[in-house]
């Protein structure tokens, strides 16, 4: 048991070796891409065998060029190693390097056909696998176009068009006979196993399956085999031979682990709890559906991560009811989250694999209700936006009333001031009855004070509360309290009324002065400031006012 948990852990620490050797050499080509950088880069792939001969860049190549081979390569390892969304966004950055005739773009292409197809969204992987194909019927490469048909016919069939993949794959098989290539042929022979296994026609997969294992044992490529036995093992549950199934898939778990190639090892785990659970051995297969829930939980394969709990359910329901029933509201759980993240042709495989005639019902029941959500959100934002609309206009109308007050005080005080500058001409009188004097009032003294202070700055734009509460010799917490006491308003409150006021009396005693020299002299730098606080407390604008007056 030691030794088995070494082997392991040793095995482990070589698959991170080798990663972290190969990403950290993309990690420094996407620091710094240079020629140094990206040969790295493939000495890395080439070491662990990822590449089968040394790929090397001469001093002269260009950063596109660089680009497109490392970012294309790198795509391709990291969908390797199951790294489904990093190997996306390598491969889109790599298709924008290459030019439109070039044919090599075809293979970018049919990358991201593969990795979209990982990624349950069978339309983009269509797409751009299509694209594929229609460069390399240009070119008339027989390999190349039996492989760009390959993976076509592969994303038909994930996204359950399996009935148009069939053409598709004969043709490529057509393709891959008319060329000397024993390696392509085993993989379109396994996909042909595939898609008729699909079709429930597996007395067609296994034979197609078995060819494709002749040749890879031939060729020694024991990844591929493990793959091509997994095809074998499809057939052979559809036949219900599910003894020989449940060895076979035994004896290729092992390599799918040690080769790091996680998704093929989880969906193997899966068959073999299907194989178990067909052999009347429910209790068997509940530890090989769970870790392969795990694992697909953790690569985010939804579809794949039911069929892992629809089978735990099934095996748990005459051994444990209780769990049968945890499993039942989780696998419902993830039908939820199916129809929210998926794809509609990934519903329409959910559907038809599931048998789930209430899908398409269900499905409209999620999209009314999101369309209520949407109209209930716009209604509340319209209304928030309203309420907020009466609130500030609210504030602006106390605002100006507040000016507006403040305002006919300051005139009232410029006019006091006034009376007392002019020297009464009923000198018997006033003796008799002297007028009132603003002096009799303290408040009144000290807001005179503050006006003279507050036009005396406008000249030099010195004019802000700390100013005036300079020159008045008091603290500008002292000023503010003062202020308040005398005139009921802030300091700047009072100072704009002094403003406005003024700028009133401007243009209606000088018609003839620009409104530009009536802004300075209230104290503003620039005339758009003083048109726009001017409209906000009379209501129009400067050249409006002096019209009506």
């Amino acid at each position: 048991m030691k030794r088995h948990f070494l082997v392991l852990l040793l095995t482990s620490l070589c698959v991170m070796a080798q990663a972290q050797g190969v990403e950290g050499a993309l990690a420094k080509f996407d620091k710094k891409p240079t020629v140094a950088t990206a040969n790295e880069f493939f000495d890395a792939l080439l070491k662990e065998e990822f590449i089968d001969e040394k790929i090397a860049f001469p001093a002269s190549a260009g950063a596109d060029s660089l680009c497109q081979q490392v970012w294309y390569w790198a795509a391709e390892w990291l969908y390797d190693q199951g790294q489904y969304k990093e190997a996306e966004k390598y491969a889109l950055d790599a298709l924008t390097k290459y030019h439109p005739s070039n044919p090599e773009k075809a293979d970018c292409l049919n990358t991201l056909g593969c990795i979209y197809v990982r990624l349950s969204d069978f339309k983009q992987a269509a797409n751009y696998s299509r694209q594929s194909v229609e460069i390399d019927l240009k070119g008339g490469d027989h390999d190349r176009i039996s492989s760009s048909m390959n993976t076509l016919a592969g994303i038909l069939m994930a996204g359950y068009q399996a009935k148009e993949a069939e053409p598709v794959i004969l043709q490529a098989l057509d393709h891959a006979n008319k060329v000397d290539n024993p390696g392509r042929k085993a993989i379109i022979l396994g996909m042909a196993s595939e898609i008729y296994h699909t079709l429930g026609d597996d007395s067609k997969a296994l034979p197609y399956a078995e060819q494709a294992i002749e040749i890879e044992q031939k060729l020694g490529r024991k990844p591929k085999l493990a793959i091509r036995l997994s095809q074998k093992g499809s057939a052979l549950l559809g036949l219900h031979r599910y003894k020989e199934a449940e060895e076979l898939y035994r004896q290729i778990l092992p390599d799918f682990k040690e080769m790091g190639d996680y998704h093929s090892y989880a969906i193997a785990l899966n068959r073999l709890g299907m194989s178990l659970l067909c052999l009347k051995r429910p209790a068997e297969a509940i530890p090989y559906y769970k870790e392969a829930a795990g694992l697909f939980s953790k690569m985010g394969d939804l579809y794949n991560e039911i069929h892992a709990h629809r089978g735990l359910y099934e095996s748990y329901w005459t051994i444990n009811p209780d769990s049968a029933k945890i499993e039942l509201d989780y696998f419902d759980l993830l039908k939820d989250s199916l129809y929210t993240h998926a794809t509609a042709d990934a519903l329409s495989r959910y559907n038809a694999e599931f048998g789930n005639d209430q899908l398409a019902q269900e499905n409209q029941q999620v999209r009314s209700a999101y369309k209520r959500t949407i109209i209930i959100a716009i209604v509340v934002l319209l209304v928030v936006i309203l309420i907020s609309w009466l609130i500030i206009r609210q504030i602006r109308i106390r605002e100006r009333k507040s000016i507006e007050a403040l305002m006919q005080e300051v005139q009232l005080l410029r006019a006091d001031s006034k009376k007392e500058e002019t020297p009464s001409s009923d000198t018997s009188t006033s003796a008799i009855l002297p007028p009132p004097s603003i002096e009799d009032n303290p408040d009144r003294i000290f807001l005179k004070r503050v006006i003279e202070v507050v036009n005396e700055g406008f000249a030099d734009k010195q004019w802000s509360v700390e100013v005036v509460a300079s020159k008045l010799n008091m603290s500008v917490q002292t000023f503010r309290r003062r202020l308040m006491s005398a005139a009921g308003e802030s300091p700047k409150a009072f100072i704009s009324a002094i403003q406005m006021e003024k700028a009133g009396n401007l243009l209606t005693e000088q018609p003839d002065m620009p409104i530009v020299d009536v802004a300075f002299k209230c104290g503003f730098d620039e005339a758009s400031s003083f048109t726009h606080t001017f409209k906000r407390i009379y209501g129009v604008t400067p050249s409006q006012y002096r019209e009506k007056q």
